[in-house]
């Protein structure tokens, strides 16, 4: 069982359509381990590291404000801010 401080979602829209919502890592804080449901897109709003531990193993991903990127349903995976900043980005699911 983790000691990490969980990450703060906060939703910001759901409708038929999209679930955006948006997520903040305080320094050592984690989204606990989860599997996708849906295509996403993730925008960054700050700059970070974040580490990602997947079934694969553990690894390192910067993020870059403003820099989206994109994932397809059935990503598994644990996302841990390491850092001592807080990271904050916003997921766009596609229903």
């Amino acid at each position: 069982m983790s000691t990490r401080s969980q990450a703060v979602p906060t939703v910001q829209i759901d409708n038929e359509r999209v679930i955006v919502t948006e997520w903040r890592f305080a320094a050592g804080a984690e989204t606990g381990w989860h599997t996708h449901g849906h295509d996403y897109v993730v925008v960054p709003t700050t700059n970070g590291v974040l580490t990602l531990e997947t079934d694969e193993g553990v690894r390192d991903v910067t993020i870059v404000l403003g820099t989206s990127y994109t994932r397809q349903v059935g990503v598994k995976h644990n996302v841990i801010n390491n850092t001592a900043n807080e990271i904050v980005f916003v997921e766009v699911e596609l229903r």
